[in-house]
């Protein structure tokens, strides 16, 4: 797809570069600038630098309305925790341009929050006197019983007193009258606390009375037989209803001290019986004229929740815009004259006429008198990476992401990726049923996507909802695979038409091939499903899914070389064509490639050479014959230029590098010193500059340490051909141990079940099947297949031409700060 020009309006969609990026700067007068910043971040396509870096965030210009900012930020958090407390949820309405200023959300939300407060603190208020009331009516309730039976007893002695009292002897007469008859002012007085204590500190609450008195007091408690509001801490707690009778002053100060360490509320009881039932009355009277009240301050404050409810989302969304406008215009610089702000930044090619336009309108929408500048800048910096994904896309270039962001331009491992991830995850995983599974609850996620996207997902559901289409993709493959395999939950099926091979007799289940005999033509499509279950059916496949890692594995590393020669050219870096790419294809090809040519060979040719010998004895005795192990005519001369093609690669791709490196160097710095002469003084001071650059560069140029570099780079490259080739062979084995569990729990599950001939049996041999074939096959082999073929990605594939140094292009935009909100 051909790529947008400066003077386009769309993006090209090319991911196998990144799109062209330019520096811009954008002189913006004072009047205009907020509007401006605004459109701006509407249109998402400017990556603002920072020209006040060296000013604290106290120091810059728009310091103030950033506490400003701020400040409302924490208004509205106070509005979305009363909400929360109300259980009133935000309105999820569509966010629309609001009509409503800046100074006016200001006012509103201060004038929200001063009236909420109150409203809290009244309510507050009421609470605690009502809770207190509730313990009060408690505390009237029991006591009133304890005074109640005290009467009632006290009534009983007083009669059984006066019915013995004609019993009495004569002696003890003189003694009852003169008690009888004892001055009333002589006698001693009682006096009594009654209240609350919690039920937990009862205990403590009785011991501590009795010692701190001496036992000068009368206790007596009651469980209340509900918790109650406790009216300090608003929370429910159990208690005990008590009354204390004490003597003197003294005690009663000792007990009260005590009521306050064990948080025992007390509250006044009359003695007198009218009082009592006055004091009821009252406080009844007055928990009722309290409940309203209450009810209706909590009625008021949830209308006011639920109007607020339905502004929240854009209130909220207007002072986050409005903090990152200032944000970003504390990035720009003031003009000595305070009349205009300076901005630079990065932003695409094709993204020029966009920026005019905005710019434009907001001259016009602010009524400036001035216009702003727009003009591209000369730089040697490294712009920011910039892909344009879709939603398709978008999870594939994350993965290659994850291990590095593509330097400016260079070559995009995203756009083989979409295919070569999923189909190696699929040859480790290859089994059509499970790949069908795969595939339904992935299409779940895909069909309600637009549902799922506006929900609260759990960590683990958002990323299989965020890489949806990976596994789609994955899915879809492993059908693929295992249609060659032919495996559907371990079972061969005869889907492509019958197979080639017949038993020559009953018992060559049992036997190896030889009892097999070829009847008709090779089966169409995939593994004959006679293979299945016969004695030779694992030699066989280890040798397919062997070789087919090997050759997979260099296709891929070829590949990854393959795209090193397109960066070189990309960037005119003929060094790294002749002197890395060149060398590099053919050390690879001269031992691997070699390799998977005989391989390819040997299945046309059916010829039963060992590989392994023909490989080993390459290095160890490349003169001595092949004898059976030829597979071709001429292969040992061959073998012998391969031998020495590797030999020589290897010195190749060491030693000349640096040394043109150092003589580049040292030619463009002699090349300065020519041309100053020839230059008007003018030009002479410009060329200064660079030749100072350049000597500066010259002068940090180190042979040593290019060259170890260079070794480094060799060294990593031979020692990974072979064990990124080895590498590979794990396609081969998680192939290998995915069929063989999916075989276990299909024979050693299902059919033994089946054997058993009882439905008991069966339902449970089946609930097995089914929780292993999802536990371990589904979630456990999906993700451990995963895991090795980003491996392969990541190390094998793209450490051949992939430098993954760059950084990511992030853009002021207000549509990714409301995702991040999400």
């Amino acid at each position: 797809m051909a790529r947008g020009g400066g003077g386009g309006c769309c993006p090209s969609m090319d991911l196998m570069r990144s799109e062209a990026m330019q520096l811009v700067q954008v002189i913006i007068p004072a009047e205009s600038a907020h509007l401006t910043v605004s459109y701006l971040g509407d249109l998402g396509l400017i990556q603002f630098k920072d020209l006040n870096a060296e000013k604290s965030p106290f120091q810059r210009t728009y310091a103030a309305q950033i506490k400003r900012c701020s400040e409302m930020a924490r208004k509205l958090r106070f509005l979305k925790e009363q909400m929360s407390k109300a259980e009133i949820s935000t309105s999820p309405t569509q966010l629309n341009e609001t009509h409503l200023e800046f100074d006016d959300l200001e006012i509103k939300l201060g004038e929200l929050e001063a009236e909420l407060t109150e409203v809290n603190a009244n309510n507050e208020k009421l609470q605690r006197t009502y809770n207190e009331l509730l313990e009060y009516n408690t505390v009237l309730q029991k006591a009133g019983e304890f005074f109640y039976l005290a009467q009632r007893s006290a009534a009983a002695q007083q009669r059984e007193i006066e019915a013995n009292q004609s019993g009495q002897t004569s002696l003890e007469s003189p003694l009852l009258e003169q008690e009888m008859s004892m001055d009333p002012s002589k006698q001693v007085k009682l006096g009594s606390l009654s209240g609350l204590v919690p039920k937990e500190k009862a205990m403590a609450f009785e011991r501590i009375l009795f010692r701190a008195t001496r036992g000068n007091i009368f206790l007596r408690q009651e469980p209340i037989d509900e918790p109650v509001t406790d009216p300090v801490s608003g929370e429910k707690v159990a208690k005990n209803a008590f009354v204390i009778f004490y003597s003197g002053e003294r005690a009663k100060a000792k007990i009260l001290k005590i009521c306050d360490a064990f948080n025992a509320n007390r509250y006044p009881f009359p003695e007198d019986v009218t009082k009592q039932l006055h004091a009821v009355q009252e406080v009844s009277g007055r928990i009722s004229e309290l409940k309203a009240t209450i009810d209706m301050g909590l009625a008021h404050r949830d209308s006011t929740l639920k109007s607020i409810a339905s502004d929240f989302e854009q209130w909220n969304h207007l002072a986050k815009r409005e903090k990152a406008i200032y944000h970003t215009l504390n990035m720009l610089s003031v003009d000595v004259t305070k009349k205009c702000l300076v901005a630079e930044g990065w932003s695409p090619v094709f993204a020029s006429v966009q920026i005019q336009d905005a710019l434009q309108r907001a001259t016009l929408d602010s009524k400036s008198q001035v216009g702003s500048i727009f003009q591209v800048l000369n730089t040697k910096e490294s712009p920011p990476t910039y892909f344009q994904t879709n939603k398709f896309t978008s999870a594939f270039q994350e993965i290659v992401d994850a291990y590095g962001v593509a330097k400016y331009q260079e070559a995009n491992p995203g756009v083989f990726t979409i295919v070569t991830f999923p189909f190696l995850f699929a040859v480790m995983f290859g089994d059509w049923g499970h790949g069908i599974c795969l595939l339904l609850a992935t299409l779940y996620l895909i069909i309600r996507e637009k549902k799922l996207a506006s929900q609260k997902l759990g960590d683990i559901m958002e990323m299989m909802f965020g890489g949806r289409y990976v596994i789609i993709m994955m899915a879809v493959f492993s059908i693929y695979t295992g249609l060659i395999y032919n495996e559907f939950f371990s079972v061969p099926f005869e889907l492509f038409g019958k197979s080639a091979y017949a038993c020559r007799d009953p018992s060559c289940r049992d036997a190896t091939t030889e009892g097999l005999v070829k009847v008709r033509g090779t089966y169409p499509f995939g593994v004959d499903p006679v293979w299945h279950g016969s004695r030779s059916e694992l030699p066989f496949l280890n040798s397919l899914k062997m070789k087919m890692s090997i050759l997979l594995g260099v296709a891929q590393m070829n590949l990854g070389i393959l795209m090193s020669y397109f960066n070189a050219k990309f960037f005119r870096n003929s060094l790294n064509v002749w002197y890395q790419f060149i060398p590099q294809l053919i050390f690879l090809n001269s031992l691997f490639g070699y390799l998977s040519l005989l391989i390819i060979i040997k299945w046309c040719t059916g010829s039963k050479a060992d590989l392994y010998h023909v490989m080993i004895y390459m290095f160890l005795s490349p003169t001595d014959e092949l004898g059976e192990n030829q597979l071709f005519s001429g292969q040992k001369t061959v073998q012998l230029v391969l031998l020495l093609l590797a030999l020589v690669s290897v010195p190749w791709m060491l030693i000349p590098k640096p040394i043109l490196l150092k003589k580049q160097h040292e030619q463009r710095h002699q090349g300065h010193q020519y041309t100053m002469l020839q230059d008007t003084d003018e030009s002479v001071g410009a060329e200064l500059g660079e030749h100072h650059d350049e000597s500066h560069d010259h002068e940090e140029f180190e042979f040593s340490e290019v060259f170890v570099h260079q070794l480094i780079h060799t060294i990593e490259f031979v020692l990974g051909a072979v064990s990124n080739t080895a590498s590979y062979l794990r396609l081969w084995a998680l192939s290998l141990a995915h069929s063989e569990l999916s075989t276990v729990f299909y024979d050693k599950v299902l059919l033994l079940a089946w054997g058993m001939n009882n439905v008991i049996f069966l339902i449970i041999g089946i609930i097995v099947f089914v929780c292993a074939t999802i536990g371990v096959l589904l979630v456990m082999e999906t993700l451990s297949a995963f895991l090795h073929a980003l491996r392969l990605h990541w190390v094998e594939f793209q450490n051949k031409f992939y430098e993954g140094d760059g950084y990511k292009f992030a853009p002021f935009s207000f549509t990714l700060i409301r995702e991040e909100e999400d």
